[in-house]
């Protein structure tokens, strides 16, 4: 071969070597970032030591629905789910309250009969512990956002006889129902138990939520209801004027919509795309924890059985593929549910925190929910309002993240 060939034949060779590297480093900028493997295990294990306590003893029905068990979740929902029941068939987060145990009461003594009389203290540690939760831990039925008709009784009435007569749903159209009754012993309004005795009830129906106002065949569904458990309990039902109460329903659906603030924010890839286990890993390290919503984590709220601060939602798709490495996406939704996070967890500071971090960690860039790219100076006049948005929820006793505006805002 002469010297002219040879050369050509090494300019093929490296040209050819050139366009192969090429092609794969082209092939590895592009592809999906990974999550670290040995950073996913170890993460993976601290989110089930984070997550896993707070649902012990809760009614897994009062949960959000991206909180929920696989056996109680939809299939598919929205990216602003309808957030805690209002109304469920049992109190939220109960604390458990000591039932009186027949063989340890004291019995009553005459005075004057030769036997020593109990002490304060030890007739204190006799009678049965009642353990009221706070005010804001109560799901009693409230005037403000509901409408109630009391149900008078001639005699007291066992838990247990009203729990058989209970209406088998908890809703009057698509707005929540419930009953309480007045318990004899602690004195005080409280979903029925058995075991106790009532001598009144109470039926409520939610006059609005996220759904719109109570309307007035809603109201005549909650009338029926109620009125067939008073006569099975021998009760008298006192309804409110039924124009009365749509008319407050409307009122009370016009200042919740007025007030009703989600904010969305989208994270966009600058270049490469993510992969499911890449967006999990950098998530997890600033707190998020997986839900059993395939491409939903959340950040909890530092309040036990709160609503979470936030919501962080990707591909649900590629969050379900087979291989979590080769699926890719170049965006993720981060959310905030105004009404349902106090004030004073500061959510709005802690979401500009989060976007920030997640940015600058993946080599995003922070944009509207159309995908337009949002300056940090545009966030400013949000936080602004949102500070004018809570005194106004805080002013008609309705305050973001309380258990009345969870309701109403649900």
């Amino acid at each position: 071969m002469s010297t002219l060939q040879i050369s050509l034949a090494v300019v093929g060779v490296v040209l050819l070597g050139l366009i192969v590297a090429y092609n794969a480093w082209n092939t590895r900028r592009h592809a999906p970032k990974r999550a670290d493997r040995d950073e996913q295990a170890r993460q993976g294990a601290e989110d089930a030591a984070r997550f896993e306590p707070a649902l012990d003893g809760v009614d897994v029905t009062d949960l959000p629905p991206h909180m929920r068990p696989a056996a109680t979740q939809p299939l598919s929902t929205p990216l602003h789910d309808p957030l805690l029941d209002a109304m469920p068939d049992k109190p939220e987060f109960e604390a458990p309250i000591a039932a009186p145990q027949p063989d340890k009461a004291v019995a009553p003594v005459a005075h004057g009969a030769g036997v020593e009389e109990p002490s304060p203290t030890q007739t204190a540690a006799a009678a049965p512990v009642h353990q009221p939760l706070p005010a804001e831990r109560k799901l009693a039925l409230d005037g403000l956002i509901d409408a109630i008709a009391p149900i008078q009784m001639e005699q007291s009435v066992s838990g247990e006889a009203a729990l058989q007569v209970q209406p088998t749903t908890r809703r009057a159209g698509s707005k929540p129902f419930r009953i309480e009754g007045f318990n004899e012993a602690t004195r005080d309004w409280e979903s029925v138990r058995a075991g106790q005795r009532y001598n009144a009830f109470q039926a409520g129906v939610q006059l609005a939520n996220r759904t719109g106002a109570l309307n007035e065949i809603e109201f005549s569904e909650f009338a029926a209801k109620a009125q067939t458990f008073a006569d099975a309990l021998n009760g008298a039902l006192e309804l409110p004027d039924m124009l009365h109460e749509v008319g407050r329903a409307r009122e009370l659906d016009q200042f919740a919509s007025e007030h009703d603030a989600q904010l969305s924010f989208m994270l966009r890839a600058r270049t490469a795309a993510w992969s499911p286990g890449y967006v999990r890993q950098h998530a997890g390290q600033l707190g998020f924890v997986m839900t059993n919503m395939p491409g939903r984590m959340m950040l909890p709220s530092p309040v036990p059985g709160n609503y979470p601060l936030l919501v962080l939602a990707f591909d649900a798709q590629a969050a379900q593929a087979a291989d979590l490495d080769r699926t890719a996406f170049h965006e993720v939704m981060l959310s905030l549910d105004v009404p349902q996070v106090p004030r004073t967890e500061q959510p709005f500071a802690k979401l500009r925190e989060v976007a920030q971090a997640l940015c600058e960690a993946m080599d995003g860039v922070l944009c509207d929910q159309n995908g337009q790219p949002l300056h940090p100076q545009v966030l400013e006049p949000i936080a602004g309002d949102l500070e004018l948005l809570y005194d106004q929820l805080d002013q008609r006793e309705l305050s973001a993240g309380s258990m009345l505006a969870r309701r109403l805002f649900n």
